[in-house]
C-alpha cells in the first residue's frame, strides 16, 4: 500500500510492501540522480539488509557507496554527526544527490539530519529496517541527534523525498528491538483509538512472535495515524503533533538517567513513560485508575518495562524531573506533559506542576507492574 504524508510542495509517499528492499532499484528510481545512491547504515544492518538494497540497485543500474556507522543511541552524537557529514562530502554530494538512510531510528536521525543540513539542503530516502522506525520515526521528518545536556536537543524538521518499508526486515530483527518498536504501536492506540488500543491487547502477541498479518496491520495503521497528524500540523505549532509525544517526556528522563545507552532503548524508555503518564494521570484525579492498570498491565505483559525499577531507574524524582528541565519543549519555565482522561484520550497539559511530579516519582521508585 501507499500512504501520502501532504505537505504541499514537501509532500511525499510511504511505500508498505513485503520484499520492496529487493525492489528497492526499481521503485527509488526516480531518485537516482547522476545514477548513483550514498547509502549510510550501520554495522548489525550491514549483513542482512545491505546486501539485498545493493543487489536491487545494481540490477536497476544504479551505483551506491556505502558509509557504515557504529550501532546504538551513541552514533545520534555531533562526533558522529561531523564523521558523516565529512564523508558525504568526500563522496562528492551535490544538492541533487539522495541519501539513503538504512537502519532503525538512529540512523533515519542522524542521516536525516546530516542532509539537512549538508550544502542548505540535500535530499534523502528512509528505508526503515526497525519496527520502532517503520511505525513512527521514519515518517514526519523529525530529525536529531542527542546532547549531554538531553535528547534531540539539536535538530531540524526536514522531511524525506520518500520512506520505503519491507516488513521481511523485521524477521532478523532481535526480540528486544521488536518490542521496542511496539511500544510506539501502542502509543497510537493510546492517543486517540481506543479500539486499536483493544486491538493491540488482542494481538500484540501475535506481533511480537511474527504474525505476518499482525505485523502488517500495525504498520499500516501507524504510519496511517501518524501521516494524518504530521499533515495537520508539521512542526507542532498546533499542539496536534505533540499528542504522538506521550511517553516521551518521562522517557526521555530516563534515558538520560540511563546514558543513552543500551541499557534502556528509547521504545523501551517510551513504554515505561507511557504507563508513567497513565499512573501520574490517575494520581491526578484525571484517568480511571482501571485505566492506568490496563496500560501498565498490557506494556508488561509484552514484555517491556512498566515501571521504573523494571526499566532498571533508581532515581529520585528530583534527579528526574531535573533531566526533564532541558527538554526541548520547555516554554517560560513550564514543561508540557501529555497526559489522559482515559485510553484514547490524550490531551496536552501545559500546567502541571513539577514538584507533584517529583512526588510521583519518588512514590513509583518502589512500584511494581
Amino acid at each position: 500500500m501507499t500512504v501520502r504524508v501532504s505537505l504541499g510542495d514537501r509532500s511525499y509517499d510511504i511505500t508498505i510492501e513485503n520484499g520492496a528492499l529487493d525492489r528497492a532499484g526499481e521503485l527509488l528510481a526516480p531518485y537516482a540522480a547522476r545514477g548513483r545512491f550514498i547509502v549510510v547504515t550501520d554495522r548489525n544492518i550491514v549483513p542482512n539488509q545491505l546486501y539485498r538494497l545493493e543487489t536491487s540497485l545494481t540490477a536497476a543500474g544504479i551505483a551506491s557507496a556505502v558509509e557504515v556507522l557504529p550501532p546504538g543511541e551513541s552514533t545520534k552524537s555531533w562526533a558522529m554527526l561531523e564523521k558523516l557529514t565529512d564523508a558525504l562530502l568526500s563522496y562528492g554530494v551535490e544538492r541533487g544527490d539522495t541519501i539513503v538512510a538504512l537502519g532503525g531510528g538512529v540512523i533515519g536521525d542522524l542521516v536525516g539530519f546530516a542532509a539537512s543540513i549538508l550544502k542548505r539542503g540535500c535530499r534523502f530516502v528512509q528505508v526503515p529496517t526497525t519496527l520502532l522506525a517503520q511505525v513512527d520515526s521514519s515518517v514526519g521528518g523529525k530529525t536529531a541527534i542527542n546532547s549531554k545536556a538531553g535528547k534531540n536537543l539539536i535538530g531540524a524538521f526536514y522531511q524525506p523525498a520518500h520512506v520505503l518499508i519491507d516488513p521481511t526486515t523485521l524477521d532478523t530483527l532481535p526480540p528486544r528491538e521488536t518490542r521496542a518498536g511496539y511500544a510506539e504501536v501502542v502509543k497510537y492506540g493510546l492517543i486517540d483509538d481506543a479500539d486499536f488500543f483493544a486491538w493491540c491487547e488482542a494481538n500484540g502477541a501475535k506481533l511480537l512472535a511474527g504474525d505476518p498479518e499482525a505485523r502488517a496491520v500495525a504498520i499500516a495503521k501507524s504510519v496511517g495515524a501518524k501521516a494524518r497528524i504530521v499533515g495537520e500540523d508539521e512542526r507542532e505549532t498546533s499542539g496536534r503533533r505533540a499528542l504522538l509525544n506521550l511517553g516521551h517526556t518521562f522517557g526521555h528522563a530516563l534515558e538520560a538517567e540511563t546514558g543513552f545507552s543500551d541499557r534502556l532503548l528509547h521504545g523501551e524508555a517510551v513504554a515505561a513513560g507511557m504507563a508513567l503518564a497513565f499512573r501520574f494521570s490517575a494520581a491526578q484525579g484525571l484517568c480511571p485508575a482501571e485505566n492506568a492498570r490496563r496500560v501498565t498491565a498490557h506494556i508488561a505483559a509484552a514484555g517491556l518495562p512498566a515501571t521504573l525499577q523494571a526499566a532498571g531507574v533508581d532515581a529520585d524524582g528530583a534527579t528526574l524531573v531535573g533531566h526533564m528541565k532541558h527538554d526541548k519543549k520547555m516554554e517560560g519555565g513550564r514543561l508540557p506533559f501529555l497526559l489522559a482522561r482515559g485510553i484514547g484520550q490524550t490531551f496536552l497539559d501545559k500546567q502541571v506542576d513539577l514538584t507533584a511530579v517529583e512526588a510521583f516519582l519518588d512514590a513509583e521508585r518502589t512500584a511494581t507492574a
